[in-house]
Order: structure tokens, then sequence, then C-alpha cells
């Protein structure tokens, strides 16, 4: 009998709403998936140093919060040898550049600009989970809705 392995996402955000939204998304996409939650920067980086059997197959990082910003946050989530193969996707609001490319410079995997929409949010984390090649930068496009 197979079983198909069960994805875990970390989502760092200190957005309450956010993090809620999220969830509901990932729910929508249908992917066997558990997802854990951070509410800043230290508490995500305390987790990810502390608990070495703590290795999920995606890390979502909001760029703007309170204390350790996302890049800082980035920064110190890239020197967790164990976790080099998981890629970290920035999730904000913002969709200043200089966050773009600091980022980048930091490796992260992609920079998601957060849709205004579950359900485009929804088709953003499938199409992360499970296509090759997407752009850096990822956006609402006008069909995804």
């Amino acid at each position: 009998m197979c079983t198909v392995k069960k994805m875990m996402f970390y989502l760092v955000d200190d957005d309450e709403d956010d993090r809620e939204i999220f969830q509901i998304a990932l729910q929508k996409t249908g992917i066997n998936a558990t997802l854990i939650t951070a509410s800043n920067g230290a508490a995500a980086i305390e987790k990810l140093s502390s608990d070495g059997d703590f290795i999920p197959d995606y890390i979502f990082l909001d760029v703007n919060m309170p204390g350790m910003n996302g890049t800082v946050c980035l920064n110190e989530i890239k020197k967790i040898q164990r976790l080099n193969a998981v890629p970290v996707i920035i999730y904000s609001t913002s969709s200043n550049p200089l966050n773009e490319e600091e980022t980048r410079r930091l490796k992260a995997s992609h920079y998601l600009i957060k849709p205004p929409d579950v359900k485009v949010l929804s088709g953003m984390i499938t199409a992360i989970a499970t296509t090759q090649n997407l752009p850096f930068t990822l956006k609402a496009e006008p069909d995804m809705a």
C-alpha cells in the first residue's frame, strides 16, 4: 500500500488574519499538508534552530514584521545547514523592488506578493508546490481568479 507523504508548510507572519487566510487557501489547494505557524521571526528561528527534526517542505516568510524582520530571519534560516534544500518563499504585501532584490540576494526561492483573494492565493500555493521554474517574483495575474 502506497501512502502519500503529508507536506509541511511553515508560515512566519505577525498578522493573525494573514495566517488564517493562508490556512484557508492551503486547505483549498487539496494538497495533503499541515500548516505550522510562527507569529514572529525570533520564534521561527528558535523553532528551526532547536528542533533538529523539524524540516518543513516550504517556509513562507513575511518581510514586514516587528522585531526580527523577514530579511534578517531569512538570513538566519540560511545559516541552518539542514534547511539548505527547503525553499523559502517571501510572502509580503510589499512590492518594493529593494525588498525583492535583498531577498533574492539572500537566496529566497521566490517573492510572493500577497494576493487580494483566497482563491488566487490557493492557486499560487499550488503552483509553488507543483511547478518547477517559476519566476522569482510571483504576483496575482488578472486571469488567476
